[in-house]
């Protein structure tokens, strides 16, 4: 007998919980643990700064250019198998970075970790939810953002405890038993198999056909430019001023508490804007609150341009700050769907992961080169705003030109 419908949604709604958790797991293990093993690692191989963050760098570019063909297997019906392989291909990395002696192995770790990073993060579970749960995909996708919110809350300190207990190298191994024990069994169990996998072969050209049209057609789209713009603008300002805050604070003289103070807001105002948004939010339009989202973004750049030391006015910029960017990543994984189409939203999504992906990685250092201009961070300050008006400007043009025209009705069973 099939499933009744109240069965489905069950199924559905464990699944989407599982993914959540596995999200919280796999950006606690690999992308947050990161900063936590930089000191210890220069201290016992004497590393430099600019070498390590380089690893990490060359992880994100890799991420950005593997995006494309994961987007595109979980299009063809491949998501488990991507999500499992990337899982256990994110542990094996972790533990040849516990054994690194070299930089090259250090970068080879990172190469393979940023290839997990395209296969486990947010992408590819956004474009599995939309492809599976094509009428309830946007709060599924609030859902995961909300728990995965709580990444950098539970394992940085977590991440810490462990290297002050076992040292680095031991920390990561725990790290990966953590990342193989958890994700891989969640992906493997918590994912159905696409019935096209097994489809007759005439069935899986036309939906390979349709996929790739639909790429092309995107490709012709004026709104997916603007989107490309957009994301790689937004992310290029988020990144270069995310790593750069605390240097930033410290040549102002803002005393260590504020600064401390400052941070430790971002992290809970992103997800206290997620929870706003899935609780609010759920029911406006994803064009308008990205115009909100975007025109937070400057806005927050320009409080801390005027801010000085005020503990008020970087606890105001903090809030601001962390709010758009825990808006933006629902946005990222609902606005393509509403504003273009569903059908291959795996590979679209990854073309425009590609180039934000490469701006998060070439930000930071860019921004780097723009201080040593002056010996200051006003020219970087100023340089983040205006790339981020691109960013506001880019999506003002979506939102107001964008109509959603899907080429094929989708099928929408839970």
């Amino acid at each position: 007998m099939p499933p009744s419908a109240s069965d489905r949604k069950a199924e559905s709604n464990t699944a989407t919980w599982a993914l959540a958790f596995g999200q919280l797991v796999a950006w606690g293990a690999v992308y947050y643990a990161f900063s936590l093993f930089v000191v210890p690692m220069e201290q016992e191989l004497g590393w430099s700064r600019a070498s390590t963050n380089a690893a990490l760098s060359c992880g994100l570019l890799v991420s950005g250019l593997a995006a494309y063909p994961v987007g595109k297997w979980i299009d063809h019906g491949h998501g488990r198998m991507v999500l499992t392989a990337g899982s256990l291909l994110a542990s094996i990395m972790l533990v040849l970075w516990s054994q690194a002696a070299s930089l090259a192995t250090l970068f080879a770790a990172w190469v393979g970790l940023g290839v997990s990073m395209a296969a486990t993060l947010y992408d590819p579970v956004f474009a599995i939810l939309t492809r599976d749960y094509p009428r309830s995909f946007r709060t599924k996708i609030t859902l995961v953002t909300l728990v995965a919110g709580f990444a950098s809350t539970a394992f940085i300190p977590l991440t810490q405890e462990l290297v002050d207990a076992l040292g680095w190298r031991h920390a990561l191994l725990a790290l990966a038993g953590i990342n193989v024990c958890v994700c891989l069994p969640i992906h493997w169990l918590a994912l159905r198999n696409d019935p096209n996998v097994a489809a007759p072969a005439v069935n899986k050209e036309r939906i390979r056909a349709e996929n790739e049209a639909s790429v092309a057609r995107a490709l012709r789209t004026p709104v997916f430019w603007a989107l490309a713009v957009c994301f790689t603008a937004y992310y290029a300002t988020f990144a270069a001023l995310t790593f750069h805050l605390v240097p930033l604070m410290v040549e102002r003289h803002v005393s260590q508490p504020i600064i401390l103070a400052t941070m430790a807001v971002i992290g809970p105002a992103q997800v206290l804007a997620r929870i706003l948004w899935f609780t609010v939010g759920r029911n406006v339009s994803p064009k308008i609150v990205g115009l909100v989202i975007t025109s937070a973004f400057p806005a927050s750049v320009v409080i801390l341009l005027v801010a000085g030391t005020s503990p008020v006015a970087l606890i105001f910029f903090a809030v601001i700050y962390g709010g758009a960017n825990g808006m933006m990543t629902i946005l990222r994984g609902t606005i393509v769907q509403d504003a273009m189409w569903t059908e291959g939203y795996g590979a679209i999504s990854g073309l425009l992961s590609a180039p934000s992906n490469i701006a998060k990685g070439i930000a930071p250092i860019s921004a780097a080169l723009i201080w040593t201009i002056g010996q200051n961070y006003v020219a970087v300050e100023w340089a983040v705003l205006l790339i981020s008006l691109i960013s506001t400007a880019a999506f003002g043009f979506v939102a107001f030109s964008a109509r959603r025209q899907s080429p094929t009705a989708a099928a929408a069973t839970e």
